[in-house]
């Protein structure tokens, strides 16, 4: 049984991926915090409420108690480190020429949906990939874009008289304060999804995170035929 080792990740990318998991989590847990002190936004129909964000339960499970001003400060330190390292990752991206394995292909939607298929075990064959496939390249250049909307919508929120055009454009500050809640149920549902994929590759991609290679056991019997 020979042994082949596959360099897939460079030390900037697992850095910066590394750096982003915890910044973008203390960011949601924040972001939390501050829109308890007014949590506004349910699903209804008629006067049935479908879906409240969040029920009481929620808030006394997960012990968060009210405190608004905490929140805020935590979420506006870290913003400048999620921006910072967003910026430095859009940027090595484009000048090391990673963008070519991370920029969906033509057809990449019809291909992600394969993949989906394949990943439910309903199509037998995976549609073939190179460094990711079409399901990973989409995600991975929608998160980009996610980021940029948050960048956006955070700061007219933030400062909605200093930075009014970006208010505007956003459609007035309730539109950004919901445009920023939407964005942020996205990174959760992409951390939930993303974990089972990681766990559904097995250590050796999760190896390929850290160390930044896989290795991969070849049959030399395989081989020689």
């Amino acid at each position: 049984m020979a042994v082949k080792v596959i360099y897939k990740h460079t030390i900037a990318t697992r850095w910066m991926h590394w750096i982003n998991f915890p910044v973008l989590t203390i960011m949601i847990w924040s972001g939390m915090l501050i829109y308890w002190a007014n949590d506004i936004y349910q699903i209804k129909i008629g006067n049935s409420v479908l879906i409240k964000f969040f029920p009481e339960w929620f808030y006394t499970k997960l012990h968060i108690p009210y405190r608004l001003s905490e929140g805020m400060a935590f979420h506006f330190v870290f913003m400048w480190l999620f921006i910072i390292n967003g910026l430095l990752y859009v940027t090595y991206t484009g000048v090391s020429g990673e963008w070519r394995y991370l920029l969906p292909k033509k057809g990449a939607f019809k291909e992600s949906w394969q993949v989906l298929l394949h990943d439910l075990h309903i199509r037998k064959t995976a549609p073939p990939q190179s460094k990711y496939n079409a399901a990973q390249r989409v995600a991975y250049t929608m998160i980009i874009i996610m980021g940029f909307g948050s960048l956006i919508t955070g700061l007219a929120i933030y400062k909605p008289v200093q930075v009014q055009w970006l208010m505007t454009l956003c459609g007035g500050y309730e539109a950004a304060r919901l445009e920023h809640f939407i964005l942020t149920v996205g990174y959760v549902l992409f951390f939930l999804i993303h974990i089972l994929q990681v766990i559904k590759a097995g250590w050796n991609n999760f190896r390929a995170m850290v160390a930044g290679f896989e290795v991969i056991k070849e049959n030399k019997n395989a081989q020689n035929k």
